[in-house]
């Protein structure tokens, strides 16, 4: 029996919106519930062997009471944190979430209160230490208020700051960077990296932290910071949160678009990674680009 062209066609756009709605379905109720753990080996090439083995855990974008992020939630990351017995922690920014609304965001209050984040988050444990920057939206809401939670739980927050481990009387030096929003002048904002890590007793590998991978061509332009950089850790994009066969993430918090949107990024002589966080921001789904703590063993090259 032959059908009707529109017959068929009817059942080709019912079939669309049907799967339209599984794959809705699923970006809300299923992947931002989901939390896995992305363990990759990096081998850097100048890398301490001092430091040989690393073991480093990047946890990013909680964004506290977003879509699938409670309390119970945070503790969960914890746990599965601690477990992968890491060397360091360290949080690369956006704690908090507001809702959307016209007022001014100074003037909304987070969806989760900061103490109750940090409180969920106050046990996460790494014998170097849990080592913090502030994002973006931690900025909108309040940098201060942010940073004086983490720091009342026992955490390092380096907000412009430098702070060092040492091993077999090696170094290896931790600069924080703050969000690359509050740079209003580029050149000025490498310069004063550039005369953080000057100020700095001794010598060593340089890791960056920073919320945003948009500070890469930053630090490494013209006059690089330091010629010890070895390593950038960021997040910020999600991952472009909603990524697709073939064309990829089609939005991503990035002036450089899908270059940096997520995971090993090797640019301008340096190694990069960016995970692509807990929660979520602005639209309530993700596909394809579930939640992560991000897993990484240094080697030197």
């Amino acid at each position: 029996m032959r059908y009707p062209l529109r017959n068929i066609v009817a059942i080709g756009l019912i079939a669309a919106i049907i799967c339209g709605v599984l794959l809705l379905a699923y970006g809300y109720f299923v992947e931002p519930f989901q939390l896995v753990v992305n363990e990759q080996e990096l081998a850097i090439k100048g890398w301490d062997k001092e430091f040989d083995g690393l073991r480093v855990v990047l946890i990013s974008d909680i964004h506290g009471g977003s879509h699938g992020v409670d309390e119970a939630r945070i503790h969960q990351v914890v746990e599965t944190a601690n477990s992968q017995y890491p060397d360091i922690i360290v949080l690369l920014g956006d704690y908090v979430s507001q809702p959307i609304s016209n007022r001014p965001m100074r003037e909304r209050p987070p969806l989760m209160p900061m103490d109750k984040i940090a409180d969920a988050l106050s046990g996460l444990r790494a014998p170097d230490g849990v080592f913090a920057v502030l994002g973006n939206h931690d900025g909108w809401y309040d940098d201060a208020a942010v940073a004086n939670e983490l720091r009342r739980v026992g955490f390092n927050v380096l907000d412009g700051e430098v702070a060092s481990i040492e091993r077999g009387g090696r170094r290896l030096r931790l600069l924080g960077l703050k969000d690359h929003m509050h740079a209003q002048d580029w050149k000025k904002f490498s310069s004063e990296a550039r005369d953080l890590l000057s100020a700095t007793e001794g010598t060593g590998n340089v890791v960056v932290l920073e919320h945003s991978p948009d500070i890469l061509p930053i630090i490494t332009s013209d006059r690089p910071i330091s010629m010890d950089l070895k390593l950038i850790l960021a997040g910020h994009t999600h991952g472009g949160q909603v990524r697709l066969p073939i064309i990829g993430s089609p939005i991503v918090p990035s002036s450089y678009g899908q270059k940096y949107v997520a995971g090993y990024i090797w640019d301008a002589g340096v190694d990069m990674f960016v995970t692509t966080g807990i929660g979520t921001s602005v639209l309530p789904f993700r596909f394809m680009v579930p939640p992560e703590i991000a897993v990484l063993t240094i080697r030197a090259l």
